[in-house]
């Protein structure tokens, strides 16, 4: 009995260095980098939140007009928003990839908002600046079955015109 113990235990340890070296140490970094935007968010914390961005970042909403430059737009932005409390989303998946010289990551989240429910994919690009990952894009979007692609198109239609109208 004490022989399988020691065979089993054994095995852990070997399975778990195997295990923690699944993902690269960048990919590590990237993925601890997203879940800290996320939560400076949820916590209303510009500081922290904005801090993720690179001195050039943009940050493009889910509306047809959000298209923030870092300065001061987004800033702006996201003061408002924080003061209003934050918004809050949790991924639910990642994928990373990078470029041949490992500088730059791209991406792609699903995340689902905790105040409503709605689904949405996050993408975009990292910088690795002097050794810190920074996020250069950030791309916000609604996820919309294919099932109800017509009736959104119908929506957003109708709400160009009433916008033209205003």
């Amino acid at each position: 009995m004490r022989k399988i113990i020691v065979i089993i235990a054994a095995l852990g340890m070997i399975s778990l260095p195997a295990l923690s070296q699944t993902l690269s140490a960048d990919e590590t970094a990237v993925i601890a980098v997203l879940n800290d935007f996320h939560d400076a968010a949820a916590k209303a914390d510009p500081q922290r939140y904005l801090g993720h961005l690179t001195d050039n970042a943009v940050f493009l909403g889910t509306d047809e007009k959000e298209r923030f430059p870092l300065v001061p737009d987004f800033t702006d932005y996201v003061n408002r928003g924080f003061a209003a409390g934050g918004w809050d989303y949790y991924s639910i998946n990642k994928n990373i990839s990078f470029s041949r010289e490992g500088s730059v990551a791209w991406f792609d989240e699903t995340s689902i908002s905790n105040g409503n429910g709605g689904h949405f994919r996050g993408s975009g690009v990292l910088e690795k600046i002097d050794g810190e990952w920074k996020i250069a894009q950030y791309v916000l979007s609604f996820l919309v079955y294919n099932e109800l692609w017509e009736e959104v198109l119908e929506l957003n239609a109708n709400e160009r015109t009433n916008q033209l109208q205003d």
